[in-house]
């Protein structure tokens, strides 16, 4: 009798034994311990608790980084972290804070924001209005109104113009209008004037033509100011803007001739509502 095995005898040998082996030191191995409630359950929370008690440091930059940080995780519980950096004692931290806490669910988002737009450093306040302006809710708008008719910074007021074009909402329509014709009692800073034609646009009301078409034909405003009318009426697309429109096309800023063009075209080919 032949007693060498065959190369496939041999080699279902060999693993079986292999396998035994294995789970001979598989089942000597110690059972790990459950995770203690202490323990943190995955990296995610591990990184946030991290991030969180350095928002306890001395150094500002610390402070700071931090901060970054858990925005940059882009997750709920990451922003609610980052709340408590919203009272740094250090302006540059809160600023950063107002866009950490940008995934918060919208309300809270605006809550937690709302008191920093009375922040005594007007950077804090400009950086603020903006982060409104990305939660896009209709609960800030009356908040960014206030700011954009009673702040003494431009910049300030800029923030919160821009911030009301993000949103959308008609109600602000007027406010944003009434920048035009400030002109008569006082002068208003052309960004902000730029960016309240520029937002109209956004909002995209029709009762916001009326002003737009006279902010395009009053030649005392700064062009900029003409050129955003100008696109603006094309966003909305009421032919009651034609007239003045073509007008426009023809003005000797070749810019403002030419955006005035495109939104003759761009009124053209709308389709009826």
């Amino acid at each position: 009798m032949n007693t060498h095995r065959s190369p496939k005898l041999r080699l279902r040998t060999h693993g079986w034994l292999v396998l035994c082996a294995a789970v001979a030191v598989s089942s000597s191995l110690p059972v790990r311990a459950n995770r203690s409630p202490q323990e943190p359950a995955t990296q995610l929370q591990a990184e946030i608790e991290k991030q969180k008690a350095r928002l306890n440091a001395a150094e500002t930059e610390d402070r700071r980084d931090a901060v970054l940080r858990l925005g940059a995780l882009h997750r709920t519980e990451a922003s609610r972290a980052a709340v408590p950096a919203l009272s740094d004692a250090s302006p540059i931290v809160r600023v950063t804070a107002a866009a950490a806490v940008s995934s918060l669910p919208v309300d809270e988002g605006v809550s937690v924001l709302k008191p920093l737009l009375s922040d005594k450093d007007p950077f804090v306040r400009q950086e603020v209005a903006y982060a409104l302006g990305n939660f896009r809710s209709q609960n800030a708008v009356p908040l960014l109104v206030e700011r954009l008719r009673s702040d003494k910074v431009s910049g300030v007021r800029g923030a919160a113009a821009v911030a009301l074009g993000m949103i959308g909402d008609e109600t602000a329509v007027l406010p944003l209008a009434q920048l035009f014709s400030l002109g008569k009692k006082k002068s208003e800073n052309e960004f902000v004037v730029r960016a309240a034609a520029h937002s109209l646009g956004q909002i995209r009301s029709r009762s916001a033509v009326p002003p737009l078409i006279a902010a395009l034909a009053n030649d005392s405003l700064p062009q900029d100011v003409r050129r955003e009318a100008a696109q603006s009426l094309g966003l909305i697309g009421d032919p009651s803007a034609i007239p003045a429109l073509q007008t426009a096309s023809s003005d000797n800023d070749p810019h403002l001739s030419r955006i005035a063009v495109e939104a003759l075209r761009r009124i053209a080919t709308r389709k009826p509502t």
